[in-house]
């Protein structure tokens, strides 16, 4: 199967390339700068990892998302940095999710994506979800993917659809996976700042260093 990867250089997406490569052909790993706190570092760990596993990278910027939103991805102000006993607080997660949330963006990403996808032959958009922060963020969610691959059907040629190697699993499950697949952990970046090194303090930290503590080498 031919398909485009959202490659922001995370955990979720390393390893959905990583499962991509070996299930198919990824013709374009896709990372996207909307002026996020932590885009050059992500842009820095998607160039990587595209070129661990020789796929073609390519970086689309959106300034326009940062114009329209006051989240703390783009802003640097009140960033989540639960302790790591609350983070799967459901109440607690959902209000933390509020003040991180982009317009839209995941419905921005996979319809850009589509459109290279269809472009190029592929019959899939491979995007990097997961069960453990699909509880806050809907568009994470298994109805989301299905809701998004119903609209491609439509808005695509080719019926290019969505496909997530990870939406049913936990964080934990998802580096058992990626070790399994001989995914380069170390070239990640699971950070919602852009500094020379991962904060630790924040909760897409506090998510991967809790996952990578979890799994025994």
């Amino acid at each position: 199967m031919k398909s485009v990867v959202l490659l922001s250089g995370g955990l979720d997406s390393a390893v959905c390339l990583g499962y991509a490569v070996r299930d198919g052909q990824v013709v374009l790993a896709l990372t996207f700068d909307y002026g996020q706190l932590a885009a050059r570092r992500e842009i820095e760990a998607a160039a990587a990892l595209a070129a661990h596993y020789g796929v073609i990278h390519q970086v689309v910027a959106l300034p326009f998302l940062a114009a329209i939103t006051t989240t703390g991805l783009v802003t640097g102000e009140d960033i989540p940095e639960p302790e790591v006993a609350r983070l799967d607080d459901q109440e607690e997660a959902t209000a933390r999710a509020a003040r991180v949330w982009v317009p839209n963006r995941n419905g921005i990403f996979l319809n850009i994506a589509a459109a290279f996808a269809e472009h190029l032959g592929a019959a899939a958009v491979v995007a990097g979800f997961n069960r453990e922060e699909a509880a806050a963020f809907p568009d994470n969610s298994a109805a989301f993917v299905a809701a998004a691959t119903e609209a491609l059907r439509y808005s695509t040629r080719g019926r290019v659809r969505v496909v997530s190697y990870t939406q049913q699993l936990t964080k934990v499950e998802i580096v058992e996976l990626g070790r399994r697949l001989g995914v380069p952990l170390e070239l990640v970046w699971s950070c919602y700042r852009g500094g020379e090194t991962m904060c630790g303090r924040c909760e897409s930290c506090q998510r991967f260093l809790r996952a990578v503590a979890a799994v025994k080498v």
